[in-house]
């Protein structure tokens, strides 16, 4: 009896698949790779990176931007040709017309980074010169001396020269809280003073012709203490009220934030309560000589047109936050038995 001839086309097509398929793989590599997602549109997208960031997440982000044609494509490549890429945080300008490795050129190059930094709302200069240390920016202390040493007053029609100039820092509260693009390949920290303040005066004048009988230097005290000691629009409003009435009254501001301005960290002990700074608002009356933080546009706002009411005393909740006003010494201290 013949034997029945066995068929080799399986074994043909698992052949041409095994060879078809990496084929069509490769060739698509090589697409997402060599051209483009858009060869036509040649506008800047400015792609940022943040700190720490994975090629992952990074391949996924420019994918979704439509700035790449392939995430994986992209790590793939990375993996294969620059296995010990470091890329860098920061923001970079970049275009659908450019190929993967001229992106990754790109945000592998420090001269073409511009880094962010992000001022929250109620971080002091101190704060600000940790932060430009952080990023290799600057020398430890170096945006302090810029800040020490900054002469062009006459630039700004807020800045009082003769009051601010005699602070230790003299910019304090003016540094208005936001996000700044540097360019790390030349930075000064004179480049950050001036985009700050320049943002500064462009903020400030939506509300500086509400201020009626206050100099912008005792606004700018006021909503530093505001910022640094409740949260909320209306309890800012409330604070600040209390804390003008206080003033007004003859009355001591008793401001934990004052106190804190001097301090290394934030305990406040017995010794600091009977501190002679002028800081010490536990003990001197009168607002302290000038911004112990730098304020948002908020707290500006608040203490421009604070919230007249019966209370006199505040605190905030250790466990909530909650900020829990008084109208009496003794209502403030059953308030500061129960939350504090």
């Amino acid at each position: 009896m013949k034997r029945k001839k066995k068929s080799t086309k399986p074994f043909v097509l698992i052949a041409i698949i095994l060879i078809v398929i990496p084929l069509t793989l490769f060739a698509k590599y090589q697409r997402d790779i060599k051209i483009p997602a858009d060869p036509s549109d040649d506008s800047v997208i400015y792609f940022q990176i943040e700190r720490g960031a994975s090629i992952k997440s990074i391949g996924q982000d420019l994918e979704e931007e439509g700035i790449i044609k392939s995430s994986r494509s992209f790590r793939v490549y990375i993996k294969r040709n620059e296995p010990d890429l470091k890329i860098l945080a920061g923001r970079f300008p970049l275009k659908k017309s450019m190929t993967v490795p001229s992106i990754i050129k790109t945000i592998s190059k420090p001269s073409k980074a511009e880094f962010a930094i992000t001022i929250q709302e109620g971080l002091m200069i101190r704060d600000i010169d940790k932060r430009l240390l952080e990023m290799e920016l600057t020398s430890p202390g170096e945006f302090k001396a810029a800040v020490k040493n900054f002469e062009d007053w006459e630039r700004y029609d807020f800045l009082n020269r003769e009051t601010l100039s005699k602070l230790d820092l003299p910019l304090e509260g003016y540094i208005y809280p936001d996000t700044y693009f540097l360019d790390p390949a030349d930075f000064h920290p004179s480049e950050l003073i001036y985009k700050a303040l320049n943002n500064f005066e462009k903020k400030f004048a939506s509300v500086r012709n509400e201020i009626k009988d206050k100099t912008y230097h005792e606004i700018i005290t006021m909503a530093s203490i505001v910022e640094t000691e409740v949260f909320g629009e209306e309890d800012r409003k409330l604070v600040a009220g209390i804390l003008w009435k206080r003033l007004r009254n003859n009355w001591r501001l008793d401001a934990d934030a004052t106190l804190l301005y001097i301090k290394d960290d934030r305990v406040i002990t017995s010794a600091d309560l009977q501190s002679d700074s002028p800081y010490n608002t536990r003990k001197f009356h009168g607002l302290p000589p000038g911004p112990v933080s730098n304020p948002s546009l908020e707290s500006i706002k608040a203490t421009i047109t604070p919230i007249e009411s019966e209370y006199w005393f505040y605190l905030n909740a250790t466990k909530t936050g909650e900020t829990i006003f008084a109208k009496t010494n003794d209502e403030h201290n059953r308030n500061r038995a129960i939350y504090l």
